[in-house]
């Protein structure tokens, strides 16, 4: 590296310390995602004809699922890093470490919110879509987690914009030279922020397009999955961190591949529906204006009565 090289640095430190607690910026970025998502898919689901404080209501049983999920995933995928000789087995407990596998996280924080829903008595579906574009911006938000752990980057580059990586230590800090200065393992591409844009970007593409379209029941959802994957697939290919691999690929190369088809067969399947909304008679126009809502309304239903 000479002077006039550009870089982009990551932190030497990942947590700070509070009296005795330690907060680490990973579950930071994890809390201000969920923040976000509950903001706007509680605007979305307004304008579904949904009553406000249902979405948090329902996200009370989908985020702390989401959470257990995405971690049994990340360490099912992963059992060498904690049961291995010589490793700690109750590390896998150590959400604030990093580790939480997005499949396992979307997959058991859908049962969560499947299991509110039900006890809110309303649509599961209209769920899903009002809060779609709203998970993305979260993962978005989530992935500078991974920058503040000098994680998830890609190959060596010389490219402009390589992601400087640090040796960091169990503590969280970045191991120093006996100058003082923090150890530089390399520069690398930051698939971590190559994600986090995509995620962006494809949020921004379902608002469009669902206000635009008026997308059908379940297909912003599905859109989300499609459009999240495809971009997953290709980031997977660019990683060089560790990952266990199935014929040569990693793993969650073959999981986003996978999952892709399933989000766009269920695209293309659920494309001209008309649109679930949570109370009945609520008109499914997709406006950002609620409609009126009565607290005393009748129990909702799981879809709007012209819904087919």
């Amino acid at each position: 590296m000479t002077a006039g090289d550009s870089f982009f640095p990551s932190p030497t430190v990942s947590a700070f310390h509070v009296g005795p607690l330690t907060i680490h910026f990973y579950a930071l970025c994890i809390l201000a995602g969920i923040a976000v998502a509950i903001w706007l898919g509680s605007r979305r689901w307004i304008a579904r004809g949904g009553l406000p404080g249902q979405v948090l209501d329902i996200c009370v049983w989908a985020v702390p699922a989401g959470i257990i999920g995405g971690r049994i995933y990340h360490v099912i995928t992963d059992p060498e890093l904690y049961f291995l000789p010589g490793r700690n087995p109750w590390n896998a407990l150590a959400i604030w470490d990093g580790g939480l596998g997005i499949w396992g996280a979307i997959a058991l924080g859908c049962v969560g919110a499947w299991i509110g829903c039900r006890r809110a008595g309303v649509s599961f579906v209209a769920f899903l879509d009002s809060v779609a574009p709203g998970v993305l911006f979260a993962q978005a938000l989530g992935r500078w987690g991974n920058w503040f752990n000098n994680e998830l980057y890609g190959d060596p580059t010389t490219l402009p914009w390589k992601l400087q990586i640090h040796q960091m230590d169990g503590a969280g800090n970045a191991v120093t030279d006996p100058s003082g200065a923090a150890v530089v393992l390399g520069y690398f591409q930051p698939t971590f922020l190559y994600e986090s844009l995509w995620c962006v970007v494809v949020a921004l593409l379902i608002l469009f397009l669902d206000r635009r379209f008026k997308l059908g029941a379940g297909s912003v959802f599905a859109l989300y999955v499609a459009g999240y994957t495809a971009g997953r697939f290709a980031f997977e290919l660019m990683r060089s961190d560790y990952a266990n691999l199935i014929l040569g690929l990693r793993v969650n190369t073959w999981v986003a591949a996978l999952i892709f088809l399933g989000g766009a067969a269920g695209f293309l399947l659920t494309f001209r529906r008309k649109r679930s909304v949570a109370i009945p008679g609520a008109a499914p126009d997709g406006g950002d204006a609620p409609p009126a809502v009565d607290a005393g309304t009748a129990p909702a239903t799981r879809e709007h009565p012209d819904a087919r």
